[in-house]
């Protein structure tokens, strides 16, 4: 669907997979075998990268939040953590060792955004922004994003024109410190719980759907115009739900 390649990095005799999927040799994503003890469930994981898990976890707690899994060392990789916030989304800390994360976003077939489907809109706000300390960015619509002060300069490092872009595209001041987006869950969606989503950049979200059925994957929500973008809602073979999203510029007043 892609076009990654895999690579397993476990040792052998391991008893568990891990495969790195990466385009043009960077890493985009991986895919691991589900612990034992866990719900047998594919899904898409959102790793939060923290500079220090034990931390992190630390104000999990003080949130009121559920670690559920305490900070362990993945070998010389990186030091991570797994924990509920107060509503029951799931989310992934990764504090960097050897591998930082991904290599390659925000293009076609990489993690170009994250997002908090919840019931609980300002809880959540609370909730983050005590542990990592995002604030929110409205961005017209009805739509709001989480955004982290100082993201855009570390983005800067390797797009220097970033600012420009936001700014020709007519993204309002301080889209470039974005994080993730908060999504509300409506009414008549009782049965879905609060959970975090993945989205993966496209270059044409059509035939990404066309391809995904092709497959043997599942079109959940065939491709809609939103604002800033065009996007479906896709189900692998398997069971896993993700995003496929095209950057549309001249969608950005949808809504409005």
């Amino acid at each position: 669907l892609f076009g990654w390649e895999f690579e397993g990095v476990m040792p052998p005799g391991s008893g568990v997979n891990y495969f790195i999927g990466r385009l043009r040799g960077g890493d985009v994503a991986a895919v691991g075998s589900i612990p034992e003890g866990a719900p047998q469930v594919a899904m898409w994981n959102t790793y939060v990268a923290v500079a220090n898990a034990d931390d992190a976890v630390a104000k999990v707690r003080e949130a009121g939040g559920t670690v559920v899994i305490e900070p362990f060392d993945v070998m010389d990789a990186g030091r991570m953590a797994v924990f509920r916030d107060p509503e029951g989304a799931e989310l992934f800390v990764w504090q960097a060792g050897r591998m930082p994360g991904a290599r390659v976003v925000n293009e076609h077939g990489a993690v170009n955004f994250n997002g908090l489907g919840t019931r609980a809109v300002e809880a959540a706000k609370s909730f983050y922004g005590s542990v990592f300390g995002w604030r929110t960015l409205d961005v017209g619509g009805g739509a709001e994003m989480w955004t982290l002060p100082g993201y855009g300069d570390d983005l800067e490092r390797d797009n220097p024109d970033l600012r420009k872009m936001v700014a020709e595209t007519g993204g309002p001041p301080g889209f470039e410190d974005v994080v993730a987006v908060i999504t509300p869950l409506a009414d008549d969606e009782p049965d879905t719980p609060p959970h975090w989503s993945v989205t993966f950049g496209v270059d044409d979200v059509h035939a990404t759907a066309a391809r995904a059925a092709e497959l043997g994957g599942t079109v959940v929500v065939p491709p809609i115009d939103v604002p800033w973008s065009r996007t479906t809602v896709l189900r692998d073979p398997q069971g896993a739900t993700f995003i496929a999203s095209q950057f549309v510029p001249e969608n950005k007043d949808l809504g409005t």
